[in-house]
């Protein structure tokens, strides 16, 4: 099943709000937004839609329930805390960034209305958390638990060893096609966020591991599909759901607590930036354009790394 269904998403919305959306999305796909936000996008909206006919304490609700070009900075901001309060901080300042593209479209593609709701309504500020990375010995338990001749075992080991080696996001690797992934130069494209592709190398003990998945990928039912990833049963591709809940499962049965795909990516800025690595280098090879993120990836182990660079520089033990 697509992630995007529309009739879906706009369960419970007037025809004046689906009708909205359904336009908006074909302007996001005329655009070549990527599926996974199109979907973030036109849920905040239609979230929004949905709270103000169903739990907006604001008297004129009505209107804006019936049409978003009747959508106030009041409306807006009592959704933004609704959401605070239900759900969290981070998840009301994804939904801001949603609407602001939503009313944005409104006004300036549509020009169906003279002003954004948007205007001065702050985003929300949310704590940086600090994602652990994953140590080594972790990975190798993960690893342990995996090993087999099986189908299964074969791909979860591949798929393992492709995060930690590449530092990739969970979609990234998730929706690799078979002709993405070439052993001759020991090299996977991703296509990643934005549009933005890149080619990333990976090291002998991966390309042995998606060489041995490959080989029993071949055999299994669904090996027509193009999808590298492939359900143990049937003959289903493995999306980047269904690895999420693959990777948590793996971390119980092998005692390894909080399994994700990103903590992967945590461990592969902080074990660059250990080593010495370029900043820029590293912004390349996953697939960063802002500088902010270097700063954020890898930050749990920040005190770790300035350690280590104390005890190596030797500051005041040369007198």
């Amino acid at each position: 099943m697509p992630l995007l269904d529309l009739q879906k998403l706009t369960v419970g919305l007037s025809r004046t709000w689906a009708g909205f959306l359904r336009d908006w999305d074909r302007s996001l796909r005329a655009g070549n937004y990527p599926q996974t936000t199109r979907y973030n996008y036109l849920l905040a909206a239609a979230q929004l839609g949905r709270y103000l006919g169903e739990h907006s304490p604001d008297p004129d609700a009505e209107d804006a329930a019936d049409d978003p070009c009747a959508v106030t900075r009041a409306h807006v901001e009592a959704f933004q805390a609704w959401m605070i309060d239900t759900r969290s901080a981070s998840t009301a300042l994804n939904k801001h960034k949603g609407l602001q593209q939503f009313f944005k479209w409104l006004l300036v593609d549509e020009q169906a209305i003279d002003r954004s709701p948007m205007e001065r309504v702050r985003q929300p500020k949310t704590p940086r958390k600090l994602i652990p990375v994953m140590r080594d010995e972790d990975t190798g338990k993960l690893l342990d638990a995996c090993k087999g001749k099986g189908f299964a075992n074969l791909r979860d080991e591949a798929l393992i060893r492709l995060y930690c080696n590449t530092g990739a996001r969970l979609s990234e690797v998730g929706n690799l096609l078979v002709a993405d992934v070439d052993l001759n130069t020991e090299s996977v494209h991703f296509h990643g966020k934005g549009a933005k592709d890149r080619r990333v190398r990976f090291g002998p003990k991966t390309a042995r591991a998606l060489s041995r998945y490959l080989r029993a990928r071949d055999k299994h039912k669904g090996a027509g599909l193009p999808n590298l990833w492939l359900a143990e049963r049937g003959t289903a591709a493995l999306n980047p759901n269904g690895i999420k809940i693959l990777l948590k499962r793996l971390g119980k049965a092998a005692g390894v607590p909080d399994v994700h795909a990103h903590r992967w990516r945590h461990s592969f800025a902080h074990e660059w930036k250990r080593a010495g690595g370029d900043t820029g280098d590293l912004m390349l090879l996953l697939g960063w354009t802002s500088e902010d993120m270097p700063r954020h990836y890898g930050a749990s182990a920040a005190a770790e790394r300035a350690q280590e660079t104390q005890a190596r520089l030797g500051i005041g033990e040369r007198v």
